[in-house]
This record gives C-alpha cells, structure tokens and sequence, in this order.
C-alpha cells in the first residue's frame, strides 16, 4: 500500500470490497511500492521508492474512491513493480526489469530461474487468478461489468514533458474509451491524451486486453499524469471526474451483452 521497503510477510494480491455487486471492476496493476523484507535490497533508498519508477503514485487512491462510490470491487498487487510487473505478460523481458530509467535494478541481474517462477507464481498468476475468480462470479450472477485500470504516470519521462493530464488507452474495443474521452474532452482545461501516453502498442495493455477481451467487457485504462494526483484533494477531484463519466456510460452501454453472460 506504498509503503516502501517491508518488513515480515505480506498478502502479495489485496481484494477489497469482493462482493461489490457495481458495474465496475476495478483493477491497479502499481498500487503499491512495496519490496518485501524476503527480497535482497533493489539497492534504491526510500526517496527513489516514492517517484513512478517503483509504482504509480495517487492511483491507488483514485481507484479506492471509485470503488466506494460504485461498490466495485478493486484488485491489486502489494508489491512494487521493480520486483515483478503484473501488468506485462510472462515473456517479456520488461517483466522483472534489470534497471529503470538508466538506474539499476541489482537484484533482478542474473536472476535464477526458479526465483522469477517463484515471483511468477506468488505474485503475478496469483494477481491475475484474483481477478479472473472475481470476473467468474459476476459472471455467474449475471452481473453486467466494465473493466476499469488506474494508472499514473510521471508529468517528465527521460527529459520529456508530457502535455496531457489524462489519458485513456484503449484497444480495439473503444465503447468504454469513447465516453471517457468525449467527456474529458469537453472540459477547455484538459489536454486528453488518446493512447498517449502510451497505448497497446507500447506492450502496457496487458491486464486489460487478458481479461476484458475473452468475455466482450466494455474496458479502458486511465492514465492520470501523478502531479494531478498527489494529494487526496486531487484524488478526490479526479475520481468525482471519473465517477461522472463511467455512470454516463454505464447508462449507455446498459443495453450491451457486457458480461457475456
């Protein structure tokens, strides 16, 4: 839960408000900052285990926001994404990064194989059975369901500036990205990135397209640049932001098969 370096055990997938009956599900691949004790030093001081290079900072509480105000159940990893990167698949080498923005990651280098399957099983397949047993049982309560994931990104990457305060991204399937997008438009103050800044293309897609794509799911990825979020006031603005629009498109997609039930 962005707590940095940990000492003693931790629950590697954290499931709130599981038997949320909303049209969302909420999912937040870089909750949270979190190295457990178990791991030798990822040789970064506290400092650098606050900035974006270890999670995705004020996403988490967007994401709990929005699970209160539309009783969705949220699913995330409590574990950085310096030890394992649940939202990029099993064989990419992006998985478990060797160095993040030039600096690097010492205890990722000549990893053994049973280590990275080890990480692959406790943290990675045990976050991504979570969510699949989560969508099942809405399945089989004929619960109709928007798949939703909450980033941040940093406002400066490798010495460019990035104009958007938000972005949405999205792949083939643009009901869900549609509305997000026509709704932030219309506010004059923002700059909406449309698969910026990034898009599927840059391999980031993962979690989304795994489990919205089997089942047909109305789904996005909303990208919030983090200076917009990094006080609970602007946590607050931008999931009452983000309630607004999904409840507009809950409205019009209320006809869709959105469960493929």
């Amino acid at each position: 839960m962005g707590q940095g370096m940990s000492d003693g055990a931790f629950e590697p997938v954290v499931v709130e408000s599981p038997d949320g009956v909303g049209p969302l599900v909420i999912v937040c691949d870089h909750a949270s900052n979190r190295i457990p004790a178990e791991y030798s030093s990822f040789g970064f001081d506290e400092d650098a285990l606050q900035t974006h290079i270890a999670w995705d900072p004020g996403a988490l509480a967007v994401a709990r926001h929005l699970s209160a105000e539309f009783d969705a159940p949220l699913i995330w990893p409590d574990v950085s994404r310096l030890v394992i990167d649940c939202n990029r698949a099993a064989d990419m080498a992006s998985l478990i990064v060797t160095e993040s923005e030039g600096r690097p990651v010492l205890a990722n280098r000549d990893l053994s194989d049973e280590e990275r399957k080890r990480r692959l099983d406790t943290i990675h397949r045990a976050y991504h059975a979570a969510i699949e047993a989560c969508l099942a049982r809405r399945r089989a309560s004929h619960l109709p369901t928007m798949l939703i994931a909450i980033h941040s990104y940093t406002p400066v990457f490798l010495g460019k500036a990035r104009p958007w305060q938000v972005g949405i991204v999205f792949d083939d399937d643009q009901r869900l990205a549609d509305h997000l997008i026509t709704g932030l438009e219309a506010d004059p103050e923002l700059t909406v990135g449309i698969n910026e800044p990034y898009s599927p293309a840059d391999n980031v897609y993962y979690t989304v397209a795994r489990h919205a794509r089997p089942w047909a799911l109305p789904a996005s990825m909303i990208e919030i640049r983090n200076d917009e979020i990094c006080d609970e006031a602007g946590q607050r603005d931008w999931a009452g932001r983000l309630a607004g629009l999904l409840i507009t498109a809950k409205r019009s997609l209320a006809g869709a098969n959105h469960a493929a039930v």
